[in-house]
């Protein structure tokens, strides 16, 4: 079982690279962190998850989203390079926001019916606040789908993460819901031959 968060020590949510963000993402990096079999089974997750004709925030985003490519409705991505967020396709509107240094998102109360985290989680420093936040944004009864793989740049995913094994991290990322949600629901996906896809996911309390 997983420690209280609250009570960890800081040295758990540090990185390798403690310098700035903004300093390590102002180089545009248009590559996908998995490979066509994980991004295939994500992306069939998610066309029977996400709800056509919606508002939708991929969070973290990047210049691809993996979202199913015939999904109807407004997609605003949250991330740190602008020329990325420019390049993706998937995308209505887009922010550069540092999620690490602010948490607090610039969208009002209630607005979304469903956020989307691909792939980004274990670079979170503040992954409590953001969940919080995250659940203020999202419609009652709406998704906050999180997937991740077993890549990621080291330098910027925090110790806790490096030091964990692929079932530690979903526990942890279950962990990171708390309160304000309904049942937090997992799930591991091998494609064959392809990398590994595990995604958490938990709709926000119709209170």
């Amino acid at each position: 079982m997983l420690p209280d968060l609250k009570h960890l020590p800081d040295r758990c949510f540090a990185r390798q690279d403690p310098s700035d963000d903004a300093f390590f993402y102002s180089e545009a990096r248009k590559v996908v962190h998995i490979d066509p079999g994980a991004i295939a089974a994500l992306t069939d997750f998610l066309s029977r998850q996400l709800a056509p004709g919606g508002t939708y925030l991929d969070l973290m985003s990047s210049w691809r989203s993996h979202l199913p490519p015939d999904l109807s409705g407004y997609v605003t991505g949250l991330g740190m390079n602008a020329e990325e967020l420019a390049d993706n396709p998937q995308l209505a509107a887009w922010v550069v926001h540092d999620l690490n240094a602010e948490p607090r998102l610039p969208f009002e109360d209630r607005h979304f019916d469903a956020v989307t985290c691909t792939v980004s989680v274990q670079y979170m420093i503040r992954p409590l606040e953001i969940f919080r936040e995250v659940n203020r944004v999202l419609k009652p009864g709406a998704p906050f789908i999180v997937s991740f793989s077993n890549r990621c740049f080291p330098q910027k995913a925090i110790a806790l993460w490096l030091a964990m094994t692929d079932v530690e991290h979903i526990e942890l990322i279950r962990s990171y819901f708390g309160d304000g949600w309904d049942g937090v629901l997992s799930q591991e996906n091998y494609p064959e031959s392809a990398d590994p896809l595990f995604i958490v996911w938990a709709n926000r309390s119709a209170g």
